[in-house]
């Protein structure tokens, strides 16, 4: 067995291993990536990038169909499955083969293919090659799952790693899970004409938390598709489709196509033999770790990205990499900014900062609706409502907001928090009219009194 030494191995290929590569070479670390396979990301492979694709072709079908609210006549919208999936792909391809590049511009001699696993503190297997390292970022991102339920009908099941390589849309099909992925897609296979049922044994969309928002969005994306919460879902073959039964709040039955499972993204750990790396791990086999410095407990080991389950999003990753990275190397870990995550469905879902349930009974909350924006009237989108939430002195701590264009109502939130801004001086700012951002500025008027 040939052995190798190193200052810091990175296990895992994708965005959050490749800025945890950077930023350890980067601070002067000699570094090896660890990759059992092709490398890439989940963003661009099949996740945020392909279903953002997907969305834009359905926000385009949905445009065409309803511009005769403008006095603007298109006819009937035809959609063409295999030519709108096929779009999916190939520009998935491209974005995915810029971060190839990227994973393959690393010197060959500092990338490793094959499955690694712990020996000991530090020390690490990958085939026949025994890797000694000063300290380990794990960034080994999260895999899909099925639920159990849907063993029954395995064949038509897809998940967000297979769903993009169907060559036609279905004419019927059941997403299992409604959180932000499943949601996301659902609404966009609805728009583009395909019979969705969403089925969740949860009482929410989305996740959300605020209960006044999570009825805005509920409203919402109910007139899109079949809408089923609070229920248990069994499946069962029907003649070379799926027939899937519920009941809980309450009962049914549909017989679709395709079934989605939407229902996690869980951090893929198995075969690392974590119990051998020397730090400590839960009650699931996942290893504690700092949030802020995504250093391990008991050992120079650091975690990252989804293979964490800590704010499982992109930037996040990215972010945490970069800090494991230099943490790695030896440096110091920055602060920790706003939580943001974002489903882009329409309207769009958006929490930042403290959550609802988190908030102290002091707290002071400001409501705005979308349907009183005068931008928001203007462009014909009147559904949800603005939630921002600060702290009894009027300093801005979180927010939930579900409206179309939300994403760039999240980012100035995130901003404003990150800041230490108080609701006056959020209101205090330039607010152009007639823009959707004046429902921050109505929100902390509200806040400051």
């Amino acid at each position: 067995m040939a052995e190798r030494r190193c200052d810091v191995a990175v296990i895992g290929a994708g965005t959050a291993g490749l800025h945890a590569y950077k930023a350890a070479t980067a601070a002067g670390a000699e570094v090896l990536l660890i990759e059992r396979g092709e490398g890439g990301s989940t963003c661009t492979r099949n996740g945020c990038m392909p279903s953002k694709l997907l969305l834009a072709a359905a926000r385009a079908a949905e445009a065409a169909r309803t511009a005769g609210r403008f006095g603007i006549g298109t006819g009937a919208v035809a959609v063409d499955g295999r030519a709108v999936l096929a779009r999916v792909r190939a520009e998935r391809d491209r974005f995915l083969q810029s971060v190839l590049d990227e994973y393959h511009a690393i010197p060959a001699e500092r990338r490793i293919r094959g499955t690694a696993r712990f020996t000991g503190p530090g020390q690490l297997a990958v085939g026949d090659d025994a890797i000694a390292a000063r300290a380990v970022v794990i960034t080994t991102g999260g895999h899909a799952t099925v639920p159990e339920p849907l063993a029954a009908v395995a064949d038509l099941v897809r998940t967000h790693e297979t769903i993009f390589e169907i060559d036609d849309l279905p004419e019927a099909m059941a997403v299992v899970g409604a959180g932000p992925l499943g949601l996301e897609l659902a609404q966009a296979f609805a728009r583009l004409g395909v019979a969705v049922t969403v089925l969740d044994q949860g009482e929410a969309v989305g996740k959300l938390v605020d209960p006044e928002a999570e009825a805005a969005a509920r409203a919402a994306l109910g007139r899109a598709f079949d809408l089923r919460l609070g229920v248990e879902v069994q499946a069962a073959p029907a003649g070379g489709r799926a027939e899937l039964s519920w009941t809980g709040a309450s009962e049914g039955r549909v017989t679709v196509d395709l079934v989605l499972a939407a229902t996690g993204l869980p951090p893929a750990l198995d075969g690392l033999a974590l119990e051998k790396a020397g730090i400590a791990l839960a009650n699931d086999g996942s290893p504690r770790f700092d949030p802020r410095t995504r250093a391990c407990d008991g050992g120079a080991v650091f975690v990252a990205g989804d293979a964490g389950g800590w704010r499982p999003v992109l930037h996040e990753a990215a972010r945490g990499g970069r800090i494991a990275g230099d943490g790695a190397a030896g440096s110091e870990a920055p602060r920790q900014l706003p939580a943001l995550s974002i489903a882009f469905t329409d309207p769009e879902m958006v929490e930042v900062g403290v959550a609802f349930d988190a908030l102290p009974d002091d707290a002071r909350i400001a409501t705005v609706r979308v349907a009183d924006d005068p931008r928001s009237q203007i462009d014909g989108q009147g559904e949800g409502v603005v939630r921002v939430y600060a702290d009894r002195d009027g300093r801005l701590v979180g927010a939930t907001v579900v409206a179309t264009g939300g994403e760039h109502l999240g980012h100035l939130l995130a901003l404003a928090i990150d800041r230490g801004m108080d609701a006056a001086e959020l209101a205090d700012q330039a607010w152009y009219h007639p823009t959707t951002a004046e429902m921050l500025q109505k929100a902390a008027r509200e806040l400051a009194g």
